[in-house]
């Protein structure tokens, strides 16, 4: 029987990335059923691609429950002006992107209306709070896996799961560099580091003097280095100069140009994020960190369920299933089998981070190992489509119901 309307799903997304994500997820549903009606809570991407923003979501990317308490009273009334649109305009579908703690909200509201939800990249359950496994039984129907393994764990618990790929490397593909902004920096004399310190004000504001205080420690030893760092906003290049200027190292700083500086760097220093399969892509050396303060980071003892917290770390390693869950420690004997070297930490680990960048700036042969181990799992992982897969996954559901 034909279907009496064009179909209309509703997307919530509420993190820079999930944005980005989104935005090519609705273009492939749009190449496939152009009449196709996107609505709901996302942020400019998903606006630019046709969907008709209820509110701006991605303005509300925050973290640690403090933070969230604060903003609390906006995500009820989010989360209550979704449940009327569902009551009154009951969409086909509910797509749900990342940013967990709001979506579980998005997700039990769609389900008591009788709407098949989606979780396209479904939190990390099987990193953090397990228990939440049994939520992903009860409020998604179908789970669009973006990591192989997965699929295979949230089947394994009862889930209705399918992996379709992770959508950073769609993204990867279809970027279009700023080709004249390369060909200025790689004439430049130096190796250069690139600093890459986040995409929420908490991240660069707790990392950033970490990664400045380990530039100084890598000038020291490489005097020649240049250093640019990557902002995701405006706001975060204001943070930045103040905090390089008190630092007194010389790095240029930048905005929208993550992507060159990942193609252009001989390394980088990094914040642990879904930004390191970017940097796969790219088979770039990098070391990670991810600095939280001591009651976070006795916090997340209790939460977390793997040893790595860095995607790439996870899909070349078994440590998924790993019974011991010390964050990992780059010093160890074997560390070298592990990528991308991370410190998930409450301490000054600024020599460590140093560390490991002047050995890639100083050893060729150590820094061409660390490459061509990169393009091993590239080689492996790192396959586009994933946006096209769910597209076509969920207009089938959709269209069958």
């Amino acid at each position: 029987m034909p279907r009496s309307r064009p179909p209309t799903i509703f997307f919530s997304a509420g993190e820079p990335s999930g944005d980005l994500h989104g935005a090519n997820l609705i273009r492939q549903l749009r190449e496939r059923c152009p009449e196709i009606q996107a609505v709901g809570y996302g942020g400019p991407k998903m606006a630019e691609a046709g969907c008709r923003l209820h509110a701006d979501l991605t303005a509300l990317a925050v973290m640690w429950f403090a933070r969230v308490l604060v903003n609390l009273h906006k995500f009820l009334n989010l989360a209550s002006r979704a449940d009327r649109y569902f009551r009154h305009h009951k969409p086909d579908a509910v797509v749900l992107i990342d940013y967990p703690g709001f979506n579980w909200w998005i997700a039990r509201r769609a389900k008591a209306h009788g709407i098949p939800v989606f979780y396209f990249m479904p939190p990390q359950i099987w990193a953090w709070a397990r228990w939440r496994v049994g939520k992903m039984r009860r409020l998604v129907d179908h789970a669009l896996c973006s990591l192989p393994f997965e699929e295979e764990w949230l089947r394994r618990h009862g889930c209705n799961a399918t992996f379709v790929g992770h959508p950073f490397f769609d993204e990867v593909r279809r970027h279009r560099y700023d080709e004249r902004f390369i060909e200025e920096h790689r004439n430049r004399p130096g190796p250069l580091v690139a600093i890459l310190p986040g995409s929420r004000t908490q991240e660069v504001t707790h990392n950033l003097r970490w990664f400045l205080k380990a530039a100084a420690i890598v000038r020291q030893k490489v005097p020649d280095a240049r250093f640019a760092l990557a902002c995701f906003k405006p706001h975060h290049a204001e943070l930045a100069r103040r905090a390089v200027e008190q630092s007194g190292v010389p790095v240029e700083i930048h905005v929208g140009k993550t992507p060159e500086l990942m193609r252009l760097a001989d390394c980088t220093m990094s914040v642990s994020g879904s930004v390191s399969l970017e940097l796969l892509y790219h088979t770039t050396p990098t070391v990670i960190l991810y600095w939280i303060s001591r009651s976070a980071y006795f916090v997340q003892g209790f939460f977390r369920k793997v040893k790595y917290i860095t995607l790439v770390n996870l899909l070349a390693t078994d440590g998924l299933e790993s019974e011991d869950l010390t964050p990992f420690d780059p010093s160890q004997p074997d560390a070298d089998r592990i990528l991308f070297p991370e410190y998930l930490t409450c301490e000054d680990k600024s020599a460590q981070i140093a560390g490991h960048v002047i050995e890639w700036l100083t050893d060729p042969a150590a820094r061409a190992k660390r490459v061509e181990a990169l393009a091993a799992l590239k080689a492996q992982v790192a396959h586009g489509g994933a946006s096209s897969r769910a597209a076509e996954y969920i207009l089938e559901v959709v269209d069958s119901g």
